[in-house]
């Protein structure tokens, strides 16, 4: 049986860019990241005056992320820009991406946000987490009508970004998803 996947986004979950900007989480380094070379992120009200986009990431979240046992995936606007600047902080290897396309940062009509139905598409079937600070009750909803296996969709509060309790959650959910 394949491992569940784990969708990560990075601005919310990895970095926490809502975070007092003044004040860098413990635990966290900067990264700063020249304007354009993120992809097409347009994250966290950051002024687009600015040459660069201060990411803030903590270096122990790759090892744990990897500990959990699942097949990591990010699902982020950084796309495949984040195996370039995110993964290599992180100490985590390259990882397949959601190439969102044309999808990207498109709203939907019915209120699921515009990553939903593309990683339901890419889990295929499989058991997948997700873990982002933008999903809601629709897209709870949305997965539960048009996935056929477990899924959790785990809200993450983008000024603190993922902490222990997370970390639990998501282990709890890979033996859940395995069971």
């Amino acid at each position: 049986m394949n491992r569940p996947l784990l969708f990560l986004d990075v601005d919310g979950p990895l970095n926490p860019y809502a975070a007092q900007p003044e004040r860098r989480p413990k635990g966290y380094t900067t990264l700063r990241v020249p304007r354009g070379d993120e992809g097409l992120t347009g994250l966290g009200g950051l002024s687009g005056r600015r040459r660069t986009l201060r990411v803030w990431l903590n270096p122990e979240h790759g090892p744990a992320l990897l500990r959990l046992g699942y097949d990591l995936c990010w699902a982020t606007t950084w796309m495949g820009e984040a195996n370039r600047w995110i993964a290599p902080v992180l100490g985590l290897p390259e990882l397949p991406f959601v190439d969102f396309g044309d999808a990207l940062l498109q709203e939907r009509p019915d209120g699921v946000h515009w990553k939903t139905g593309l990683l339901v598409d890419y889990a295929d079937g499989r058991p997948f987490a997700w873990v982002d600070d933008e999903q809601s009750g629709l897209d709870d909803a949305y997965v539960t009508a048009h996935h056929p296996a477990s899924a959790l969709l785990h809200h993450v509060n983008p000024r603190i970004g993922l902490c222990e309790g997370d970390f639990q959650v998501l282990a709890r959910a890979r033996e859940a998803a395995l069971a």
